[in-house]
């Protein structure tokens, strides 16, 4: 008899809440912001870490920084700044909110260059466009 009450329980607990609510509560998304400048060495020393800092604008008071998307592809990486976004009624736009996002990199290829692609935005024809910079290392 305890078990088909607790199994009840367990039952009213999980249906008490639709869809709707959970989905009303959580009602956000996720946009990658555009790089508007970057401060990076000219020149990078093998074993050495460096910090490399981001400047980019927030749009409105909803957005927040979500995560860094950061690919490697040999000596190349590709760098963008990912916001999630509350999906609210009362969200007011920004001007000139510029927010900084510094990491460190550390320079674990001796010799050669590496090739930083900032993600800038798209143009026109929607063709991604990135803030390119070769670092060589010494």
């Amino acid at each position: 008899m305890k078990k088909i009450l607790l199994l009840a329980a367990v039952f009213i607990l999980f249906n008490s809440c639709s869809r709707d609510d959970i989905g009303s509560r959580y009602n956000y998304s996720y946009v990658t912001l555009p790089i508007d400048s970057v401060d990076i060495p000219s020149s990078f020393t093998f074993g050495s870490t460096y910090q490399i800092t981001l400047h980019y604008k927030r749009p409105s008071t909803c957005h927040y920084f979500y995560n860094l998307y950061y690919d490697k592809n040999l000596n190349v990486r590709t760098v963008a700044v990912q916001n999630v976004i509350e999906n609210r009624n009362d969200c007011q736009t920004l001007t000139n909110n510029e927010v900084t996002y510094s990491f460190n990199f550390l320079v674990n290829s001796n010799g050669g260059t590496y090739v930083f692609k900032f993600w800038n935005g798209q143009d026109a024809n929607g063709v991604d466009q990135f803030l390119q910079y070769t670092i060589p290392v010494n």
